[in-house]
């Protein structure tokens, strides 16, 4: 009975009295933000929370790109340094003043100088040069090389390597970490592994 009370009242009277209502809403809404002063709507949270995650999201796309444009090269020190004059290496003792910042012995002999790269040629380690036993020995695994380099016990399967040693213009001696010279091979009497004196 209702609805057929409703489909005769007038559509002008029903418009009306919609608006009516639509108004008191407004104004009960509008009553509400007043009380609540300076809190936020729920749509105002989400709405700004969207927009910091897309800013964020921008800020780090945009910081990769700019530090795409500089590339991470590692920059390695040259292979070349020089070692002092040749008389600053007692005849028969084993210079271990480039082992800790090149890796690299200086040997003089009577004859003349060489070189010897300070990693054991099983695992990589850096051996030790014990002056009492007159032997560089690893402290790894116990591989141990005479003062020439020569490997005679342990699991290192060769000797250690020696490297370019030459005299520079100046008279210093200049060893070149880049050029190794390999015993197995007969390279140890090439030109370069041994520099006479």
């Amino acid at each position: 009975m209702a609805k057929a009370e409703a489909q005769k009242e007038d559509p002008a009277a029903l418009a009306a009295r919609r608006q009516a209502e639509q108004e008191r809403e407004r104004d009960k809404r509008a009553r509400e933000r007043a009380q609540l002063g300076g809190l936020w709507s729920r749509r105002d949270v989400f709405g700004r929370f969207a927009w910091s995650i897309f800013a964020a999201f921008s800020g780090v796309s945009l910081l990769a790109a700019v530090r795409s444009a500089f590339p991470r090269v590692l920059f390695q020190p040259p292979s070349t340094f020089k070692a002092g004059l040749p008389t600053d290496f007692t005849i028969g003792e084993v210079s271990e003043k480039y082992k800790k910042d090149q890796r690299v012995w200086i040997i003089r002999t009577e004859e003349g100088l060489y070189a010897l790269f300070a990693k054991c040629t099983h695992l990589g380690c850096t051996p030790r040069w014990l002056t009492a036993e007159n032997k560089f020995k690893c402290p790894c695994h116990g591989s141990g090389f005479y003062k020439t380099g020569v490997n005679f016990e342990g699991p290192a399967p060769r000797p250690l390597e020696r490297l370019r040693i030459t005299k520079a213009e100046d008279g210093q001696i200049l060893i070149d970490k880049a050029v190794k010279y390999l015993y197995e091979k007969g390279q140890w009497d090439k030109p370069g592994a041994f520099l006479k004196v």
